[in-house]
């Protein structure tokens, strides 16, 4: 599947050339035209990068950076812009961003920090979605910037909705790569461990994040 990336860009002509070139790079591109409308993005579309403009309509690109971490998102943000002073450059950072390109770029630069800031986030070792970050190798669980301290049960269970968000997972499912069970019919045993499991989540952010489909099994969404 390829990376998603989120661009928001208020010049078309810009925004039309960018998508473009992405596009033929092999990654997916939603574009958005404004900072509110891209904010929304990132929520909505969990991208695997951002790319945005320091001037933006509605909401600026800094403002935007800013809410992001706020939230907790780590999502690798580059900032285009045509302030090139020292100041503005640490500004930018500063507030957020991993990476920041002057206006004008050649797109082949562009390209090749998009590859180095997706090579880093892509950590096998480091599962993400959303606010969540699971280290499978320390075994550390961080929300935002506060530490999840889970049970091994709960981390493997969390690890297997990591593994496979937007999907829902039966019951049966879970018994079997979770309890590694090929045959359990009582399923208490998993409703009594997504109960713990939502309940330490929601102390550092009351969204919902493992919704049950009724009769069937739950999705991370």
């Amino acid at each position: 599947m390829s990376s998603q990336i989120l661009l928001v860009e208020d010049e078309p002509r810009l925004a039309q050339f960018l998508n473009l070139e992405l596009t033929s790079a092999g990654y997916g591109v939603t574009v958005c035209n404004d900072g509110m409308s891209g904010l929304m993005g990132v929520r909505q579309l969990d991208p695997n990068l951002v790319i945005l403009d320091w001037m933006l309509p509605c909401l600026s690109g800094l403002e935007l950076c800013r809410r992001l971490r706020q939230t907790g998102s780590k999502v690798p943000i580059i900032l285009l812009t045509a302030r090139n002073c020292i100041a503005d450059r640490v500004a930018g950072l500063d507030s957020g961003a991993d990476d920041y390109l002057v206006k004008p770029f050649r797109v082949e630069e562009l390209l090749a920090r998009v590859r180095t800031r997706l090579r880093s986030f892509q950590n096998p070792q480091v599962l993400r979605y959303s606010d969540l970050a699971l280290n499978l190798e320390s075994r550390e669980v961080l929300q935002g910037t506060q530490r999840v301290e889970l049970t091994v049960k709960e981390f493997d269970l969390l690890t297997y909705f990591l593994r496979n968000p937007k999907s829902v997972l039966s019951r049966s499912q879970i018994v079997k790569e979770v309890w590694h069970y090929e045959h359990q019919q009582n399923y208490n045993l998993i409703h009594v461990y997504i109960s713990h499991l939502r309940k330490k989540l929601e102390q550092h952010n009351p969204r919902r994040l493992i919704h049950t489909v009724r009769g069937y099994g739950y999705i991370l969404r």
